[in-house]
């Protein structure tokens, strides 16, 4: 089934070709839960389906890599102790 959605992120709209019937589309849209009512989906074709987002959409945004980690545990000084001084 052709899917359209426009991206929460970039606002571009796609189209996919998804393995899902109508009937699945309905129960999603009347409030069952994406994975139970589409459960051979992948977790991207549902995020796809509920936001328009992409995996590279997705990846471009919230990609962490080890200098990111690391600068991210300088700042909030992961790893040191933080016994009180003076005690």
């Amino acid at each position: 089934m052709l899917i359209t959605r426009t991206s929460a992120f970039s606002g571009k709209t796609r189209t996919l070709d998804l393995p899902i019937t109508q009937e699945q589309l309905d129960k999603w849209k009347r409030g069952m839960l994406i994975q139970d009512a589409m459960p051979s989906l992948t977790a991207d074709d549902r995020e796809f389906i509920k936001t328009g987002i992409t995996p590279e959409e997705w990846d471009a945004t919230f990609l962490v890599d080890d200098v990111t980690i690391k600068k991210a545990d300088d700042m909030f000084h992961v790893g040191e102790s933080s016994e009180a001084e003076g005690d």
